[in-house]
């Protein structure tokens, strides 16, 4: 399962997916400690943006990782061993969309993927999908070949 944004122009930045994200992994209620970001894209009266994990089958912020404080997950997207991480934001730099940020004590903040957000998006702009199988991928494409 993966976190997709799915109806973006619902959004009105009302940030209660970012502060659910925070509450639930930080115990706090700053928008600074959740691995989701909503962001205008160019003012308060423009609309606003989602800037969510998109859970990359080969992650290049794992691969930027010296340490090796981020490790692939089944199915797209990292996990963080925070013991490991040294705070050098190489991951964040290496981040295509720009999804992780530091925290307060220079560890990553990386989405985990857990659908906390989805719960509390009073809109439906955010959702958890099913990520297909490379198995179930393959023989989706195999299938549409025969056709």
């Amino acid at each position: 399962m993966r976190i997709k944004v799915a109806n973006q122009a619902r959004c009105i930045g009302c940030y209660s997916c970012m502060m659910a994200c925070a509450r639930t992994y930080y115990s706090t209620i700053s928008l600074k400690n959740s691995a989701i970001d909503i962001q205008t894209s160019g003012g308060i009266e423009s609309a606003y943006v989602s800037v969510v994990c998109h859970a990359c089958i080969d992650p290049p912020c794992s691969r930027a990782c010296p340490t090796g404080a981020l490790v692939k997950r089944n199915g797209g997207g990292v996990e963080l061993k925070t013991d490991l991480c040294t705070g050098c934001e190489q991951c964040a730099d290496a981040c295509l969309v720009g999804a992780i940020h530091m925290d307060g004590n220079a560890k990553a903040i990386v989405c985990r993927h857990c659908g906390i957000c989805t719960s509390f998006c009073p809109h439906e702009v955010l959702e958890m999908r099913k990520v297909p199988s490379a198995d179930t991928t393959h023989a989706e494409t195999s299938h549409k070949e025969v056709k």
